[in-house]
């Protein structure tokens, strides 16, 4: 509930806009006035153009006016959050940081090289290429030495497969890419964004048939072979019937969606109506309205199985097989095919892709060569050298230190915009930053830490100046700084407390009952059906409302010969027996006591007497009495072959038969050779809720009727005239009122505390 509210926190920035400064220039000219506090001219008509502007009645006086009425709502709360210090926690701090964190992202990028970036990607996307590869592994960091000798040996295995050997063998013999021993370094057909960048670079470069350079990511160094390049399959629509079937689901729950959607195939199959199927049972809520439609799709948009099998279909109208995915099974029916889209569609998600892809680390890397020349780095190459004279071996172990006594510690190793970084800092970093290390030499790992803490703190210098040099990040940020707190008043005084305060709800609800009333609504049991004989059966069965659940495979307890105590593997399965009872809600069970044949002649006592043993546990469990029937069934005699001791034991013992009274337990029985018999609901239903019911007659009866091909049993049990709803029954639209209720008598309470001025003069200006 909370995740939500603060979606709507959110939402009301909309209105927030972005304020250039926490307090208002008092020379500027002010539209209105809260308390003391001036809402100056510039900060409204800068929210107002950025919310408004594209619309037809924008600068009209009811527009405007409308606005202004709510943006000073949203000031007013802003401003009493402030008085009170919430701005001034802890909590909001850290709240705070996070999101300037995010919004820094898009201003610790270099534009231009995105820009090249997104194009180059789109236009590779054009392009699906098929290779091979052999890896040689080989840490991001590694020392000179290691990397040129991973080099030599990629270009020894280079020359080898030049020279005509096999390079499946080669790469099954030599790459260090565990999948090569099985796939001979194939990697099949891939496009733009879906491997690390310099090896796609590589890729897309070499010609089929030839063979890459040495190719350096992060895994180590690659040598590729491009086999074929072809064009790109585009996109797909299709529609798809879902069965829901989640991993992990009970067994039977799986193979009973199983055999439903076999039934719904067999009838895709037949040519019954697409979209009739689609409405009647696909459980995907979003589509099966509208024939299970989906939007447009490519390559890494899907599942990959639903995506393989939807790419695998050819004409438009073909179906494809049940497919399994983590949400369930699916039947696929292709509608139509069509190319890349252009770049115009796909560009912001190209660039969000880019920026989380392996081709941001040239962005990076020009991003930190340009804030460099900005903000004035100047190194000081004999502090540096004297910095790096204290590296010894122990950075190799990761347990290097440093003399906090040395003089040489406050000297500048080098400046940012004036501000100094001394050996000091470096040094620091370097002690908490440091890793063990088996190969290199200790200058190398002082470089590498050096380096690295050189790239820190210019990230971290423009970051801490962002607000001083983009006055849009600096609005943005005092955007979030009012969502913040927003929503953190808003949920005392309006969200939380709706929920919390229940003598206010009701008391708000009596005062408001003409809201919520029930229009003439109708107690009744559907029952669809796939044939009429299936929907007497339904009918006959309907009466008892106590139904076996032939799912449930309750083992037997077992008893010693002659006892009628229970043994301590029972009370185990008793225990667990007890657990599930309470989970299932409407169950019943019959208890059925056992006797073996061969022991005395008050065998029938003997196996009442188990039976209550058991039905006694039960109770003290918790299981109501009532919810348990005994049955005695006496000597039984010994079935089929199997006359030994072990056979006998079985008859010493008390069998379960599992009932339920949920109409759903019904259906199910009924279904057990085609899921999709029979479908059976119980409910008060209003009028253009369920359309079998809107198809009869509105008194107390049994009605049959037909729609889109089945057969339809409709008991009318009670016609409920119009009336006012029950609190329980409207709890959550109810509580949405009251919110706005508390809001309302809120936002009076604060125009009392601040009293608004509006200046008119200046809206007329505005409106002008």
């Amino acid at each position: 509930m909370r995740s939500n509210h603060l979606l709507v926190a959110v939402a009301a920035l909309a209105l927030a806009g972005c304020t250039a400064s926490k307090k208002n220039d008092s020379k500027e000219p002010a539209i209105a006035t809260l308390g003391s506090e001036p809402l100056s001219t510039t900060e409204f008509k800068y929210v107002y153009e950025k919310n408004n502007g594209g619309n037809q009645d924008a600068y009209t006086q009811q527009s405007v006016t409308d606005y202004l009425e709510l943006y000073t709502n949203f000031k007013l709360k802003v401003l009493e959050a402030e008085s009170r210090g919430l701005d001034t926690t802890t909590a909001f701090k850290r709240e705070l940081e996070g999101y300037k964190e995010q919004l820094a992202l898009p201003y610790l990028t270099e534009n231009s090289v995105t820009d090249q970036l997104v194009r180059e990607a789109y236009d590779r996307l054009k392009q699906e290429v098929n290779a091979s590869h052999i890896l040689i592994t080989l840490d991001p960091d590694a020392a000179p030495q290691d990397t040129l000798a991973a080099y030599n040996r990629v270009m020894e295995l280079r020359k080898r497969a030049q020279a005509g050997e096999d390079f499946a063998k080669l790469a099954k013999e030599h790459s260090q890419d565990p999948s090569a021993a099985e796939n001979g370094g194939n990697l099949g057909y891939f496009t733009a964004m879906q491997m690390v960048y310099p090896f796609e670079n590589a890729a897309y470069k070499t010609e089929p048939g030839q063979l890459s350079m040495p190719v350096r990511t992060r895994f180590g160094y690659h040598l590729i072979k491009v086999h074929d390049k072809r064009n790109a399959r585009g996109e797909v629509k299709v529609a798809h019937i879902m069965v829901r079937a989640t991993p992990g689901m009970p067994k039977a729950d799986s193979l009973a969606a199983k055999q439903r959607v076999d039934a719904i195939y067999k009838r895709v199959q037949r040519n019954e109506n697409w979209d009739k199927l689609t409405a009647e049972f696909s459980e995907d809520d979003n589509t099966a309205s509208n024939g299970g439609e989906l939007p447009w799709f490519g390559t890494g948009r899907m599942i990959p199985s639903f995506e393989e099998a939807a790419f695998a279909l050819q004409k438009e109208g073909e179906t494809a097989k049940p497919v399994l995915t983590p949400y369930g099974w699916h039947i696929i029916k292709l509608l139509e095919k069509r190319g890349l889209p252009p770049y115009e569609d796909m560009e912001q998600n190209l660039r969000n892709k880019v920026a989380k892809d392996s081709r941001s680390e040239l962005n990076k890397t020009l991003f930190l060569k340009r804030i460099r020349q900005e903000n004035n780095f100047a190194e000081v190459t004999a502090a540096k050298t004297t910095a790096f004279s204290k590296a010894t071996d122990e950075l190799l172990k990761g347990t290097w230190t440093y003399n906090e006594n040395d003089k040489a510690l406050k000297t500048t190793l080098f400046t940012i915009q004036g501000k100094p970084y001394t050996i000091a800092d470096f040094y620091t970093y370097a002690k908490e930053n440091q890793r063990p290390r088996t190969t290199g030499t200790a200058e190398y790992a002082m470089t590498l830490l050096y380096d690295n803490f050189v790239n820190k703190s210019l990230l971290d210098y423009e970051r801490a100046n962002l607000e001083n040099k983009h006055a849009d990040y600096r609005m943005l940020v005092r955007e979030y700084h009012d969502g913040i707190l927003l929503f953190q008043l808003m949920d005392e005084k309006v969200w939380s407390k709706a929920v919390e305060d229940s003598v206010g709800l009701k008391a708000y609800f009596e005062a408001n009952k003409e809201k919520y009333k029930w229009g003439e609504r109708a107690d009744a049991i559907v029952i669809s059906a796939a044939n009429k004989d299936l929907l007497k059966a339904a009918q006959e069965q309907l009466e008892k409302r106590r139904y076996p659940v032939k799912t449930a495979k309750i083992p037997d307890v077992m008893f010693e010969n002659g006892k009628a105590t229970l043994t301590k593997d029972g009370i185990a399965q008793l225990n667990e027996l007890a657990e599930l009872l309470n989970e299932m809600p409407n169950t019943s069970l019959d208890i059925n006591g056992h006797a073996d044949a061969r022991e005395d002649a008050a065998s029938k006592e003997l196996a009442q007497k188990r039976a209550q043993a058991v039905a006694a546990y039960l109770q003290q469990e918790g299981i109501s009495e009532d919810q348990l029937k005994i049955n005695s069934l006496g000597k039984t005699k010994q079935a089929g072959p199997d006359k030994t001791e072990t056979g006998r034991r079985r008859n010493r013992r008390v069998s379960f038969t599992l009932y339920s009274s949920d109409l759903s337990t019904l259906a199910d029985n009924l279904n057990a050779g085609n899921p999709l018999a029979v479908q059976i609901s119980e409910k008060k239903f209003q009028k253009g809720e369920n359309k079998a019911v809107d198809a009869v007659e509105w008194k107390i009866g049994t009605y049959t009727t037909q729609l889109n091909g089945r057969e339809y049993l409709v008991i009318i049990n009670k016609v409920l005239q119009p009336g006012y709803k029950q609190l329980n029954e409207v709890r959550g639209v109810a509580i949405s009122d009251y919110q706005n209720y508390l809001e309302e008598q809120w936002v009076k309470q604060l125009r009392e505390k601040y009293p608004v001025t509006v200046n008119k003069e200046e809206v007329e200006r505005l409106i002008k």
